[in-house]
Order: structure tokens, then sequence, then C-alpha cells
């Protein structure tokens, strides 16, 4: 066989291609479940706007602003926020290329207050952190985040303590991340909607 410019090509048929989350960010995927949420009356999670403060906005035409120079007004709080069954979700969204833990870094000290008061004001608080090395997605109460936090001297959460305490959300179509189904099983019921 006559092979382009005399080279061999390499088999690659022996090695297993994953696709997963190919283009996939763990805030699309969560976005595009959201919306499913919405559209058949499931669910009402929405992403907060981060609070911004305008400082100068360039008008170069009427209809064409564009701001040149913006603050933080406050320290931002999770990432999404919404309804469920009449229970209040907060919950934030986070990635990691650590095969072996999830580092605390990622989250900052007013966040994880936060966390503590929503928890015990009984609203249902979590995170979801995607290891994107091992394409695994974790669903992680506020309160097994808390308990971690008060009672371990480290600077990550282990996989393993998510493999122990959390909850493995798994891809699907429709919805992307089905987390709505592990707070189902955390609230008791089945599959409610």
């Amino acid at each position: 066989m006559k092979y382009p410019n005399g080279v061999k090509q390499k088999n690659t048929t022996s090695k297993e291609i994953k696709y997963a989350n190919r283009g996939m960010t763990l805030e699309s995927d969560i976005n595009i479940s959201n919306s499913y949420y919405i559209d058949k009356k499931i669910a009402y999670i929405y992403k907060k706007p981060t609070p911004i403060q305008l400082v100068k906005v360039n008008f170069p035409e009427r209809k064409k602003a564009v701001i040149t120079e913006a603050y933080f007004k406050e320290p931002s709080t999770l990432d999404y926020n919404g309804l469920y069954k009449g229970y209040y979700i907060d919950f934030d969204a986070k990635e990691t290329n650590n095969k072996t833990s999830f580092p605390l870094g990622n989250i900052n000290k007013h966040q994880i207050e936060h966390i503590r008061n929503i928890t015990n004001n009984k609203g249902i608080c979590f995170l979801i952190v995607r290891f994107n090395k091992l394409d695994k997605t974790y669903l992680l109460m506020g309160d097994d985040f808390i308990y971690h936090i008060d009672n371990y001297d480290r600077k990550s959460i282990p996989i393993d303590y998510f493999k122990e305490y959390g909850y493995e959300i798994e891809y699907k179509y429709n919805p992307r991340l089905d987390y709505i189904s592990v707070i189902d099983r955390i609230l008791g019921g089945k599959n409610g909607y």
C-alpha cells in the first residue's frame, strides 16, 4: 500500500478516544440543564450576574456603548440560585485539572461563609465540581463541604471524599447534567418530575 509522502500512518484505533466534554465547560453544561428545567417547569434556577460598578463608558455611537472601566461592587456569593419544589437552592460550579483533589483556593472565604449560612438556614446548598482530566462531575452538599472545612486541616478536598460523600452526576442528553435527580434522592423522593 502506498502511504501519503511515503510515511506509514500510525494505528490509532487501539486507543479509546473520549468525546464526552469536547467543547463544553461545566458552566455551559449547567446552563443547558437549567434551560431544560425551566422549559419543562421542573425548577427555576438561574446564573447570578456579577454586580459591577461602571466607572467609564465610551459612546462611539448612540447604540454602541463600550464599558472601558468598571469594578466589582461587592464580592459575589455563589454562581446559581433558584427554587425547586418550594426549596431555595444555591450552588457554585467549579472545575479543576487536578486528578487527586479539589484545591480549596478555588473558593473564597466569603463563599465558604455563604455556604455555611445557607445550610444553617435549611436552604439546599452545594458545589458541583468537575475533575476535567478524570471526566467526572460530583455534587457535594454544603454541609459535607463545611464538615470537611471544619474538621480537616488540608488545602484541598481529596477525590476520595467526593466519592464517599458526594454524588457523581452522569452526563445525559437532556438534561445534560441532571443534578435535580440528585437533589430528589437527597430529599428522599424519587424523580418527582
